[in-house]
């Protein structure tokens, strides 16, 4: 289940990317079936592991084409450990709401971003993240959790402080809105609870099958009431006679 929308996100075989905060790797997967060189990066050691091994059965299986290469490593969003102007590509999803610092995030993903490159950033949206921080408590005040909802013009004012262009936006996943909604009225950790339960395999179905009746509901949903709000931005190139002066 992507978040980010390549349609929108151009991919090219050979462009160098960095998915921050890469998490179980679902967008890295993805950036490596396209033939780029990519690197996820994670501070959970566990989940980086399991990227390596997945990294590992697809290039096994033959689902990345020639010349792409695949590395998962451990480390740290605020000290990544490249050189500036390392990648052509970076993608941060669902990870931003977690960092306290969210602007020394956006200066290191600037930082080790090439002129001319792209960056997608996804975050959950503020209207259904309001409603999830209204139903439980224990959403969010967990270890790890969120510890903010960003408006969409906060987001963007961040991105274009850090000195990014912003391009493009959109939102996603409006299918999963209410699922979170019903897990948070019922218990974040209550699987069980029949609503829960039926309302999942609904989700499992949609994402196994893609069936174009939940294809075109979600198509619907997502300006409504879409979990994520995505925002695709450029490095611009810095006009010749610039560099190193004062900004």
């Amino acid at each position: 289940m992507l978040t980010v929308d390549f349609s929108r996100f151009p991919l090219a075989a050979g462009d160098r990317v960095l998915d921050l905060g890469c998490g179980a790797g679902r967008h890295a997967f993805e950036c490596y079936r396209r033939g780029a060189q990519v690197v996820a990066v994670d501070r959970n050691g566990e989940e980086i592991r399991e990227v390596a091994k997945w990294f590992a059965a697809m290039k096994e299986a033959g689902e990345a084409p020639a010349g792409a290469t695949a590395t998962a490593m451990e480390g740290d969003a605020l000290a990544l450990p490249f050189p500036d102007e390392s990648f052509d590509v970076v993608i941060i999803s669902e990870v931003m709401e977690h960092i306290p610092d969210d602007k020394g995030v956006l200066a290191e993903m600037v930082r080790v971003l090439k002129p001319g490159g792209r960056i997608a950033v996804t975050v959950p949206r503020y209207g259904p993240e309001k409603i999830c921080w209204a139903l439980s408590d224990a959403y969010h005040e967990v270890e790890g959790g969120h510890i903010r909802i960003y408006k969409a013009d906060e987001l963007l004012g961040k991105m274009k402080q850090a000195g990014l262009k912003p391009y493009g936006t959109h939102h996603a996943h409006g299918l999963h809105s209410p699922y979170w909604w019903l897990k948070c009225a019922f218990g974040v950790d209550n699987d069980k609870a029949l609503p829960v339960k039926a309302y999942h395999k609904l989700l499992v179905w949609d994402i196994m099958k893609k069936p174009l009746a939940t294809r075109l509901a979600e198509q619907a949903l997502n300006p409504l009431i879409g979990k994520s709000f995505v925002a695709y931005a450029t490095k611009p190139h810095l006009p010749v006679g610039t560099a190193g002066s004062a900004q």
